[in-house]
């Protein structure tokens, strides 16, 4: 069944990894999905992957820490498929590694930017576009970093705690106008960065801190996402999913 059918989605970050698996499941699903990221190419390759297989999608870019853009990202939205019913905030940077007596002002600047200010931003003007469309749901992409902590992290692990406070508002402000705003959380999820990034001994510590033994993956991710979307969660808004593998259960 297709649960986005008549639906126009709208995902940041949509060029690689989560964002990208969510616009393919929406866009499977029968949305039409307005795929942004800072970089073109990246975008336009998810864009394709999804018309290819049948899909509605179109490409705009986006650089979430200007207001601006999450203005004109909504704007097309509404010019190329007539409206806005659901938005994935989903772009965001992990930041340096230091402790926070050496943490650079500019990277925590940076990070808040993108992973809090830029979630603002968006959804001041999806919310009420959402509004206009006759209603639908957000879902911000936080973290398991949303509810713990993790040393040398300072900036990541603020603007995440932050972003689950600001859905909790989002909900109380706009749920009864018909937009349900919620939180996921993923743990670590695997992908090449994170592979490339890290040594074998230090990826398979990473991986037993998971009670599941292993990492996520996006379409896991996905998954809970596009049901928070669909009206199959009709009745949660306001709350904080994890999809961490029992990372934080310890």
């Amino acid at each position: 069944m297709s649960r986005f059918t008549h639906k126009v989605a709208l995902v940041t970050g949509a060029g690689s990894g989560i964002g990208a698996a969510i616009a393919r499941g929406l866009a499977a699903e029968g949305a039409s999905v307005v795929v942004t990221d800072i970089d073109r190419d990246a975008a336009d390759s998810v864009s394709r992957q999804i018309t290819e297989a049948g899909g509605t999608a179109a490409t705009f870019v986006q650089n979430t820490a200007n207001w601006e853009d999450s203005r004109a990202a909504v704007d097309f939205a509404q010019q190329t498929y007539g409206g806005l019913h659901l938005a994935v905030n989903n772009a965001g940077i992990g930041g340096p590694a230091a402790p926070i007596g050496d943490y650079d002002v500019d990277a925590w600047d940076r990070v808040r930017a993108i992973n809090l200010d830029g979630v603002f931003y968006g959804l001041k003007f999806q919310l009420p576009a959402i509004v206009a469309s006759g209603g639908g749901a957000v879902v911000n992409m936080a973290s398991v970093l949303g509810s713990v902590g993790i040393a040398q992290s300072a900036a990541y692990v603020a603007a995440k705690h932050a972003l689950v406070g600001l859905t909790k508002v989002a909900a109380l402000e706009y749920t009864a106008q018909g937009v349900r705003t919620n939180a996921v959380g993923p743990g670590f999820i695997d992908t090449p960065l994170v592979r490339a990034s890290l040594s074998p001994e230090a990826l398979t510590h990473l991986e037993k801190e998971h009670a599941t033994g292993r990492l996520g993956s996006d379409t896991e991710v996905a998954a809970l996402t596009l049901f928070l979307l669909s009206d199959d969660a009709s009745f949660i808004s306001g709350s904080y999913h994890l999809v961490d593998g029992g990372y934080s259960a310890h």
